[in-house]
């Protein structure tokens, strides 16, 4: 697929057409997208039910490529839905319609250089010298905790090795930077990176950090009945988890790769489905290949979804509390037999359940609590291990020998 998108593109330059990026309009539907390219909205019934529900998950956090002839006419066009996947859209050669799929985006990470001469700041300078504003931000990250930026003299030198992800020829996700080399002075200063984007001096060895926060005294009572409505229960009371959240999972039914946002729990026909925490049913009914459905919104911007049910208990509009029966496990819509697709929104964007659930939907018992804060500095060890850190640094090293180039994006 990837080679034949390519050919495409190519075989299109040499007749005259353009590639572009632009960014997805906040709020912006697919159907308004269609007409604002003046695509017809039969397209819209040619999608599977399935595939449509990810027509709402497009995200204006990521470009979106289109390639168009003189006229203006789209002839692809690339829509993310998520990090690993994307809407392709592609003109017929007999007319006016479009084919629709969902596709993998294909992107490649590669090893780059870059060094930077200070002159006003370690970010500023970074992006001058880059044209990379997430590098530049990633670099300041990494620095905060061994280098005091507001040391930093004019002349003095940040270079450093780090990988990216590239799309179309453009950063794609946020770059992971390897080794950094800071020179002030006749000083230097070696910096090894994490997977969170943390900078250490050393690794290998426990380092001290510390940490302020507010102490504080607890004065509890035991309270007896009420529902931790706070935190979010199971939608089961067993609990068999099926197949996890993904956002491109192996389809069993279409045998195509689909995101699946959500988590599916094995249980038997009827099994009842509980509310995870307290809130107003926001719709209760069949959609497409989900089935029967019942979704709620809860406080905090969240909204919960049951799949495939056999019976549905309760109508949109009623309320209802943590652990209540909301529903039956079933088969219904495009399943492969009883189980519970269970998903979960936080404004508006799909999250991993399980990031979020507890077990126990209920709780005897909690403590009310009375606190009284007071501010405590404290101080903390652990221990760095930063994979590969000394092979970045030799690699650092000979890019510095070969008195490498600064790759700047365009």
């Amino acid at each position: 697929m990837k080679y034949i998108l390519l050919w495409s593109i190519m075989f299109g330059f040499l007749f005259g057409a353009k590639l572009s990026v632009s960014q997805w309009k906040k709020n912006q539907t697919f159907s308004q997208y269609l007409e604002s390219r003046d695509i017809s909205l039969d397209l819209l019934d040619e999608i599977s039910k399935d595939d449509q529900k990810f027509l709402s998950e497009i995200n204006s956090e990521y470009d979106f490529y289109e390639l168009q002839d003189k006229s203006g006419t789209v002839l692809q066009a690339l829509i993310p839905i998520s990090k690993m996947m994307q809407i392709h859209l592609t003109k017929k050669n007999n007319g006016s319609s479009y084919n629709f799929d969902i596709i993998p985006i294909e992107y490649k990470t590669n090893l780059y250089f870059a060094k930077v001469i200070i002159r006003t700041n370690a970010y500023t300078d970074t992006l001058k010298a880059t044209h990379n504003k997430k590098l530049a931000k990633r670099l300041s990250s990494a620095l905060i905790d061994v280098v005091d930026g507001r040391k930093l003299k004019k002349g003095d030198k940040i270079v450093f090795i780090y990988d990216q992800s590239v799309r179309m020829g453009k950063p794609y996700l946020m770059p992971d930077i390897k080794a950094i080399r800071v020179t002030t002075g006749r000083k230097n200063i070696f910096i090894y990176v994490d997977e969170d984007g943390d900078g250490y001096s050393k690794v290998g060895k426990s380092v001290a950090y510390k940490v302020t926060a507010k102490k504080k005294v607890v004065y509890t009572k035991s309270v007896k009945g009420p529902k931790r409505n706070g935190r979010f229960g199971m939608p089961l009371r067993r609990i068999r988890i099926t197949s996890s959240f993904s956002y491109s999972r192996w389809h069993p039914i279409l045998h195509r790769n689909r995101p699946h946002h959500g988590t599916d729990f094995g249980a038997k026909h009827g099994t009842p489905l509980l509310a995870v925490n307290a809130g107003k049913v926001s719709f209760s009914g069949w959609m497409g290949g989900y089935g029967n459905v019942v979704k709620i919104k809860h406080a905090g911007g969240y909204e919960s979804l049951y799949a495939h049910q056999s019976r549905r208990r309760v109508r949109r509009g009623d309320h209802v509390s943590k652990g209540q029966i909301i529903g039956y496990v079933g088969s219904t819509g495009r399943s492969t037999g009883p189980h519970l697709h269970f998903g979960l929104k936080r404004k508006g964007r799909w999250i991993n359940p399980m990031s979020v659930l507890r077990r126990g939907s209920r709780g005897r018992s909690v403590l009310k609590k009375f606190v009284k804060y007071e501010d405590v500095t404290t101080t903390k060890y652990k221990k760095v291990l930063i994979k590969d850190a000394k092979a970045s640094k030799r690699k650092l090293l000979r890019y510095i020998k070969k008195k490498a180039r600064t790759y700047k994006w365009n």
